[in-house]
């Protein structure tokens, strides 16, 4: 296991832990006195451990997970309260966009596998994930409107995963909804008993790690790419994608494994 600290030249606690299991990287928020606060700190551990990440080939799926009684309580508000100038603030929220945004382009799929509280800019977090994962103890909210700070950032990852207005009532009022109404509404992939939660993921991290990665990195940019698109661009952009993925060994091998009843062999790139 190795760990990221805000200064590695010190003794401070770990805040981001990285363990990989074979092809499946789990990465842990470790800050639970701070409920996994996302400080300044806190991101820049987390985003380098996901840089590292998207340089290593010999990983094909991403679980994101935490440590304590909070999965992530979003941003540090003492840290926020702090900064004085409109410049600082706006860092701090330019760099959350990055983190989130790194999330997305990650060449690995991210799962985020969540046992408990998401909130603001966590539950923006788990938005950000490609699949997420939860235990029934979970929950997730929107509640800046409560303290008088829209949760604007937050928006943008929610609104793109829930309808409008299941979006806009977490938004306006800042209540807090359980794992069940999170995956009726689109917010998770899965909710599972909290005792399955760990095998549970793990078992869908593995399933994705087994596929081709060339095939899984190159349909993960593909499926962000195309959402912003027209109907018809998107059309385009994707028959030249399975164009191009129709040249790679992965696509021929696969299609021969199973024209021919074998388990194909991957070389996935």
């Amino acid at each position: 296991m190795t760990s990221i600290s805000p200064d590695s030249n010190t003794d401070q606690t770990a805040i981001v832990l990285r363990e990989d299991t074979g092809p499946v990287a789990i990465v842990t928020l470790n800050a639970p006195q701070n409920r996994n606060a996302l400080s300044g700190a806190m991101m820049t551990a987390l985003h380098t451990v996901l840089d590292d990440i998207a340089a290593d080939k010999s990983v094909r799926c991403v679980i994101l997970a935490a440590n304590g009684p909070a999965f992530c309580a979003g941003h540090d508000l003492k840290e926020m309260n702090g900064i004085s100038a409109c410049d600082g603030h706006a860092a701090l929220f330019s760099q959350c966009s990055a983190l989130m945004m790194r999330i997305v382009t990650l060449p690995q799929p991210v799962i985020a596998r969540v046992h408990a509280m998401a909130t603001a800019a966590g539950c923006q977090l788990v938005a950000s994930c490609d699949l997420a994962v939860a235990g029934t103890f979970a929950k997730f909210a929107t509640p800046g409107v409560n303290i008088g700070l829209f949760c604007s950032t937050p928006m943008v990852a929610l609104s793109r995963n829930v309808s409008r207005k299941h979006a806009m009532r977490m938004l306006l009022t800042g209540d807090s909804i359980d794992a069940e109404t999170a995956w009726q509404m689109g917010l998770i992939s899965d909710v599972v008993e909290d005792d399955d939660l760990i095998a549970t993921t793990s078992d869908l991290a593995n399933r994705i790690a087994a596929r081709s990665g060339m095939t899984v990195r190159l349909g993960k940019e593909a499926f962000y790419r195309q959402l912003e698109m027209p109907l018809a661009d998107a059309y385009d952009y994707a028959s030249g994608v399975m164009t191009d993925n129709m040249q790679k060994h992965d696509a021929r091998e696969g299609i021969g494994a199973f024209v021919e009843k074998r388990h194909p062999d991957w070389r996935h790139e």
